[in-house]
């Protein structure tokens, strides 16, 4: 059966539902994007794009756009909070095409953003629906219905809630989740790297660990700013947003004593956000018939291994793989693209939660205990069992389930 006959509807149209959209339509389907914003955009900072991301870029035909936008990086190293000891824990640039088979970029989030976006509109003008709230799910025979908050009805094949980590879609299938915050909260920014002290580094991934707090940066636009992250313990602030603002001196406060590059880094951030850290529990089904959700909607996931724009992706191309594979048959379709992100998407989840206690450790305060601990965290064995499983992913070889 012809793709082409199938309409797809797509609520949200932020990375996750843009690459679905491009997925979908690189496949043949017929895809309406809707989104609630009166304009498409992306907050000011900083996403990475491991090898297991930049490989269905490639296979999408962006190969040559991501790499006109984005910032190969030449490797991650690790740095004590306070005495800036350093080690190099993983090489990428080269070798990271060389053992993956794909590069590991780093983005400024509307760049990549609007590298979707673009894709999208070359395959279909007319895609992209603004001021389209999801409000509610219909029901539809041999299909989906969702009304949106203007009143209006969408009629597809199959509805994908790709909105966000406050997914109205998933509420409608499955009711309101229960978000737990974590004690953590974030700090982010970007900074003009022209301003910066020559000792920082500019061209590769640094994470500065502390006793309760650290900072992990990273360049983008090749190299012209830093993307940089503070995650420190903190009970008092709740609101999980990308769009609080802060202020210099409430995040110098934070870092109090950490080491001077640390401090200057802080002090030139153009301007500082902050939200809190929030988990939920993973959803262990995503698919109800003709409906299914895809990203953060399903599987919001804290950022200590940079993977929710990762898994998006993933998500996107299997999910155009699924219905591809049997158009015909759309529940049978969505089954399928929920068995075979499900496992992974979880662990993924389960382990950057754990990952907390790697990079906020009470033995930090201790410059022996410091070396210790980095050296047995960051064993290389230990980097390739916590990595390769994440980076080494395929989804478009992927065997159906």
């Amino acid at each position: 059966m012809s793709t082409g006959d199938k309409r797809i509807a797509i609520a949200g149209a932020g990375i996750g539902g843009l690459a679905a959209g491009l997925a979908l339509l690189k496949q043949g389907f017929d895809v309406d994007i809707y989104e609630q914003a009166a304009e498409l955009g992306e907050v000011g900072a900083g996403v990475q794009i491991s090898p297991n991301g930049t490989r269905l870029l490639q296979a999408w035909g962006l190969g040559d756009a991501m790499f006109e936008l984005g910032t190969q990086t030449r490797g991650k190293e690790i740095r004590v909070w306070n005495t800036a000891d350093a080690n190099r824990y993983l090489e990428l640039g080269a070798a990271s095409v060389t053992k993956y088979g794909a590069p590991y970029l780093t983005f400024h989030r509307a760049d990549l953003h609007a590298l979707l976006l673009e894709a999208v509109r070359r395959e279909k003008r007319d895609a992209i629906h603004l001021n389209a709230a999801f409000a509610s799910l219909g029901t539809a025979d041999g299909g989906a219905e969702m009304r949106l908050a203007s009143g209006r009805t969408v009629r597809a094949e199959a509805l994908i809630g790709a909105d966000g980590v406050h997914s109205k879609v998933r509420q409608a299938l499955f009711g309101a989740d229960r978000p737990r915050f974590t004690g953590c909260m974030a700090w982010r920014g970007l900074i003009d790297a022209s301003r910066l002290p020559a000792s920082i580094n500019r061209t590769g991934g640094v994470s500065w660990l502390g006793p309760t707090a650290h900072v992990l940066t990273y360049p983008i636009r090749k190299g012209r700013m830093l993307n940089f992250i503070g995650m420190v313990d903190r009970a008092d602030w709740t609101v999980e947003s990308w769009n609080a603002r802060g202020t210099i001196a409430e995040c110098l406060a934070d870092f109090e004593g950490w080491h001077e590059d640390v401090i200057a880094m802080i002090e030139r951030i153009e301007v500082p956000y902050k939200w809190a850290l929030i988990v939920r529990d993973t959803l262990p089904v995503w698919v109800r018939g003709h409906v299914a959700l895809l990203g953060d909607a399903c599987h919001s996931t804290l950022p200590f291994m940079a993977q929710g724009a990762n898994m998006a992706l993933e998500d996107a191309m299997v999910l155009g793989r699924c219905l591809r594979r049997t158009p015909g048959d759309i529940p049978a379709a969505l089954a399928s693209y929920e068995r075979m992100r499900v496992e992974r998407t979880t662990r993924i989840v389960n382990e950057s939660a754990a990952q907390i206690t790697r990079v906020h450790a009470p033995v930090l305060a201790e410059a022996g205990a410091a070396r210790e601990h980095i050296q047995r965290e960051w064993e290389p064995h230990r980097v390739e069992d916590r990595y390769d499983w994440v980076y080494g992913y395929d989804a478009i070889e992927q065997p159906f389930a």
